[in-house]
């Protein structure tokens, strides 16, 4: 289930869950679950989603509570003072940090009308990213004898769809559950050792200005116990940055 992270007159933070849209869609009619639809219950009232999260991704996702706020905190995200951190599990050891600058041409999802079939020209996309663990596996995936695998913390620059997954395939590190982007056998494998059956990439962190006040605001969401699953079991627990949020509402 989603957990309120923060809450105030204008805005709420959620922790989505792996597995939950945002909102409807055509591409999965069959969902019942819907992050808007679980928040406007919770609050008795409208909820504005100020960005987006893949269905697959958990973390922080943010709501104003009125459109005055909407457009303001959708301000900083376009001009790019919003700052995002977020963790994920990869195939590989890709190097102790650096930064993907690569661009994306843009995809559209079943709300963004017949502009759909003109896909234009790539965007400009830059994602940094830093090594905080590494494993390996006495299991063959490939043509390899072992597997290794490595925990990212990654800092988009830029909001394309889908960034952080087209970029980590694009550096031949895909992100482990990702089913468009990623690995089938790698995907498979973790599924039997640590029956995980979802992406692991999570937005742990949010930072910004308040959109009224101005005050500096972190936002944070642990890491779920299907995601700390994996972690445990790779050893990894001491490598997570951050630490639990100081009010969860659950």
């Amino acid at each position: 289930m989603p957990a309120i992270l923060y809450q105030d007159a204008h805005l709420v933070a959620l922790h989505k869950p792996s597995g939950m849209l945002v909102h409807r869609s055509k591409l999965d009619a069959h969902e019942t679950r819907f992050a808007v639809q679980w928040l406007r219950d919770r609050l008795g009232r409208q909820v504005h989603p100020v960005h987006r999260l893949d269905k697959g991704t958990s973390g922080v996702l943010l709501f104003a509570l009125d459109r005055d706020t909407l457009a303001r905190l959708a301000s900083q995200f376009e001009t790019r003072a919003v700052g995002k951190r977020y963790v994920a599990v990869v195939r590989g050891h890709p190097p102790e940090a650096g930064l993907i600058d690569h661009a994306l041409s843009r995809r559209f999802d079943d709300a963004e009308r017949a502009a759909a079939e003109l896909p234009g020209a790539p965007q400009p996309a830059l994602t940094r990213y830093r090594r905080l663990a590494t494993a390996e596996l006495p299991h063959c995936v490939d043509r390899y004898p072992t597997s290794r695998y490595a925990l990212l913390e990654l800092c988009p620059e830029t909001g394309r769809r889908h960034q952080l997954r087209r970029h980590l395939k694009h550096i031949a590190h895909p992100i482990i559950g990702d089913a468009t982007f990623g690995k089938g056998l790698h995907n498979r494998l973790f599924q039997q050792l640590f029956d995980s059956h979802r992406m692991l990439l999570a937005c742990t962190e949010l930072t910004l200005r308040h959109p009224w006040s101005a005050a500096p605001l972190c936002l944070r969401a642990p890491l779920d116990d299907s995601f700390m699953r994996v972690i445990d079991a790779l050893g990894w627990r001491g490598a997570v940055p951050g630490g639990l949020p100081a009010d969860i509402e659950t």
